[in-house]
This record gives structure tokens, C-alpha cells and sequence, in this order.
């Protein structure tokens, strides 16, 4: 359990750490597969969210799951990617995580993730929580503690 006052400030900082839907590079589950190569190309992540028409989040994709579908037995095919989309392939699997935040959900889950969706009430997408995101808010509770308890 994290102490009451830590929480708080770790909170103090929420806006900062939740990276809003319209900064977070995304897919359609419908889009083609090669749009998804592009854009992951494009904004150099490794992995970005995949959302369904209704601003859901569906899913996740990433270079190594466009990449496996290239490969054949002896060579790597980019033809292997015509008349696949978006998800027939992403990860369904997501760590997903509601506002308001649960700070010690938060911590638990981005040990083994880089970074967490975001969903409203309505199970909306909203953005993400990365890992690099809370840690500099750890870094900053680490070096401020003492000055909110004088």
C-alpha cells in the first residue's frame, strides 16, 4: 500500500503524466497493414495503440508483428502484407487503466509495460501513462518530499 501523502503528490502531477489521445501516435483496427508499418515508421515507437470507429482501444501493434508476417521460409516477403489489416495482427492483450488514477495500479503495471491506455467511464480512449512519464514524477517526489512535510 503507498502512503496517503505520497500518492497525493505523485497525483499533483496527473496532468503530466497522462499524454493526451491527440499526442499519442494510433491505428484504426481497419487500416491496412502497411499503414500501420508507416506509421510506426513514422513516429519511431515500437508499439502504438489500435482503436475500433468507436474510440475504443482494441488492441495494440507493433514493428515485430508487421515484421513475423513478412518473413516466409526462406525470405522476407513484403508481399505477405497485402489484404491484412491492422487486426488481423495486433496484440489484443492491453494494460489498460481508468481515470481517476489508482496510483499503485499504475506502479504494479508499468514494471511490465512501457506504457498503460487510458480510458474514460465510457471506455473511451483518452490517452496514455508512460513509464518514463511516472518516473519523472518519482524523481521529482524523491527530491521535494522533504519540502511538503515542512
Amino acid at each position: 500500500m503507498i502512503s496517503e501523502a505520497v500518492e497525493n503528490i505523485l497525483l499533483k502531477n496527473a496532468d503530466c503524466f497522462l499524454v493526451s489521445d491527440e499526442k499519442v501516435a494510433h491505428v484504426m483496427d481497419e487500416n491496412p497493414l502497411t499503414h500501420a508499418l508507416l506509421m510506426l515508421t513514422q513516429v519511431k515507437y515500437t508499439r502504438i495503440p489500435v482503436l475500433n470507429r468507436e474510440g475504443h482501444i482494441v488492441g495494440l501493434i507493433g514493428l515485430s508483428n508487421i515484421v513475423n508476417q513478412m518473413f516466409d521460409l526462406a525470405e522476407i516477403d513484403p508481399s505477405n502484407l497485402e489484404g491484412l489489416l491492422v487486426k488481423d495482427v495486433m496484440e489484443t492483450e492491453v494494460p489498460i487503466i481508468t481515470d481517476p488514477f489508482d496510483v499503485e495500479d499504475i506502479l504494479h503495471k508499468l514494471v511490465d509495460h512501457p506504457f498503460l491506455a487510458v480510458v474514460d467511464e465510457y471506455n473511451c480512449f483518452t490517452g496514455i501513462v508512460t513509464r518514463r512519464e511516472i518516473l519523472k514524477s518519482v524523481n521529482h517526489l524523491v527530491h521535494e518530499i522533504d519540502l511538503e512535510n515542512h
